[in-house]
């Protein structure tokens, strides 16, 4: 679904108040229950949260948005029916078939953080291509976060570390926040500025459990097939009237901007 010139007008009226995010992290809840209020089986609303995701893709590149983060699928989730995760995994890929291409038209890199090995063979080839074509792209980074778990990151990244202390690479006197983010598999992002989930849940659901220690967090009450381009504006305008503090008061703040850096060292670190 492509946005509407109201849409755009009110992308550039949000634009030029300045505070745009740049890294927008989506827990993308409610298909299953928006496909319930109509009648419909639970796959239905996979299908239309597809189209969830284009628009916000778009809203995202418009804004100048650097970096989309999406849940696209946990470890829980493949706890859930054997059918429902197979319809899964066929919609992803023939999105990734299907929008490959306009990802790489509008200069969008794609990439996926998780346990991607426990991906069926043929979604991961389709991943591959994908993330290969589109690797040079620079205008926005879509993170597609499948088969994770933020639990689990934790711990592959305590074991590459402690790895890295056998090996006799790394002094235990040395682990510090920065060593733990660059063993992360967001190694090399900043942190999510602003974290939005839908469907009105108040949990974070295992996800990016290290990096959302002062990320601001939007509830929407929308599911996700219903969300939009203004849902997501309503978001991005609720952030920029907040003061990120970082655990800082506003006086600390207005004398001395540098205290928020010595805070937020790894949440700043370069794309």
């Amino acid at each position: 679904m492509k946005l509407s010139d109201t849409d755009i007008k009110e992308i550039e009226m949000v634009k030029a108040k300045g505070n745009i995010p740049e890294h927008i992290a989506i827990i993308m809840d409610g298909n299953g229950r928006w496909a319930k209020k109509r009648n419909l089986p639970r796959v239905a609303g996979h299908h239309q949260g597809v189209e969830s995701v284009r628009q916000i893709v778009e809203t995202c590149v418009n804004l100048g948005v650097k970096i989309l983060t999406l849940y696209t699928f946990s470890t829980e989730n493949w706890k859930r029916p054997k059918e429902e995760v197979s319809t899964l995994m066929r919609l992803m890929v023939k999105s990734l078939k299907d929008e490959t291409d306009e990802l790489h038209k509008n200069k969008i890199k794609l990439i996926a953080i998780g346990d991607l090995n426990s991906l069926p063979n043929i979604v991961r080839e389709e991943l591959t291509q994908a993330m290969g074509k589109t690797c040079n792209n620079d205008k926005m980074i879509l993170n597609l976060a499948l088969s994770y778990s933020g639990r689990w990151e934790l711990v592959e990244a305590i074991k590459n570390i402690s790895k890295q202390v056998l090996e006799n690479k790394l002094n235990p006197n040395e682990i510090n926040e920065e060593i733990i983010s660059k063993n992360l598999l967001t190694a090399g992002m900043k942190d999510p500025d602003l974290l939005i989930r839908t469907s009105g849940e108040f949990r974070i659901s295992n996800f990016l459990l290290w990096q959302l220690a002062y990320t601001e967090i939007f509830i929407s009450d929308v599911f996700w097939p219903d969300f939009r381009c203004a849902n997501l504006l309503e978001a991005v305008k609720n952030y920029q009237k907040r003061e990120r503090r970082f655990g800082l008061v506003s006086e600390q703040l207005s004398n001395n901007s540098n205290s928020v850096n010595d805070v937020n060292i790894h949440s700043k670190q370069a794309v």
